[in-house]
C-alpha cells in the first residue's frame, strides 16, 4: 500500500544518472509478472538509452502531434510551447520504455464483436504490465511517467524504432533518478466512484 500511495508521475526533475542494467532488468521482470488474458503475455518492451534515438523519436512524434493540435485550432504560441516541452521531456529522460501490444498469441474469433473484446483484453493486459513496471520503478527509487502519446503517433513511433507491423505501440514511459518530492494529486473519494450491487 505504501508503494502504491507514494508513487508519483515525475515529468521533469530527472538527474544526470543512468539507470543501471540490473535495475532495468528488475523493472522489466516485474512488468512481466502482471496478469494477462489467457496468460498470453501480449506485451513487448523497447528500452531506449541512446540520446540520438530519444531525440529522433521525440521529434517524429511531435510532427504527428502538431498535425492534431492544428486541427484543434490551438493558438500558435501555445502549440509551440507544448510541442517544445514534449520534445524536451522525452529527449532528456535518462531512459525510455516503449510498451507495445502484440495480438499474435491472443485468441482469434470469427466475428468482429468478440475480436474487438479480445483486442481490449490485450490492451488491458499491457496496462497491467505497465502498472507493475511503474510500481517496481518507484520501489527501486526511480521516478517515472506513463505517457499515452504513442497512441496518437503510432506510425511515427513504429517507423522511427523499426517496430514490426504486427506490434502496436501503446505507451511511452520515462524513467530516471530524480531529486525532491512531489505532492500527490487529488483523488476522488470512494463515495464518488463506487456503487454496490448495481448502479
Amino acid at each position: 500500500m505504501e508503494t502504491i500511495r507514494k508513487r508519483r508521475s515525475v515529468k521533469r526533475r530527472f538527474i544526470d544518472r543512468p539507470v543501471e542494467d540490473d535495475v532495468l532488468k528488475r523493472i522489466l521482470e516485474s512488468a512481466c509478472w502482471a496478469p494477462s488474458a489467457h496468460n498470453s503475455q501480449p506485451w513487448r518492451f523497447l528500452a531506449i538509452r541512446n540520446n540520438d534515438v530519444k531525440r529522433k523519436l521525440a521529434e517524429n512524434m511531435a510532427i504527428a502531434w502538431r498535425r492534431d493540435l492544428e486541427k484543434d485550432l490551438i493558438q500558435r504560441d501555445k502549440l509551440e510551447t507544448r510541442i517544445s516541452a514534449s520534445i524536451d521531456r522525452i529527449s532528456n529522460s535518462p531512459l525510455l520504455i516503449v510498451a507495445c501490444l502484440t495480438m499474435e498469441d491472443m485468441q482469434k474469433h470469427s466475428d468482429d464483436r468478440r475480436q474487438k473484446c479480445e483486442y481490449i483484453m490485450g490492451v488491458q493486459s499491457v496496462a497491467a504490465a505497465i502498472q507493475n513496471l511503474l510500481l517496481a520503478a518507484h520501489d527501486l527509487n526511480l521516478g517515472s511517467c506513463w505517457m499515452c502519446a504513442p497512441l496518437f503517433s503510432q506510425a511515427a513511433v513504429k517507423e522511427t524504432l523499426g517496430i514490426p507491423e504486427h506490434v502496436e505501440p501503446q505507451a511511452l514511459i520515462t524513467l530516471g533518478y530524480f531529486e525532491g518530492s512531489i505532492e500527490p494529486p487529488p483523488r476522488k473519494s470512494l463515495t464518488e466512484i463506487v456503487r454496490m450491487n448495481g448502479w
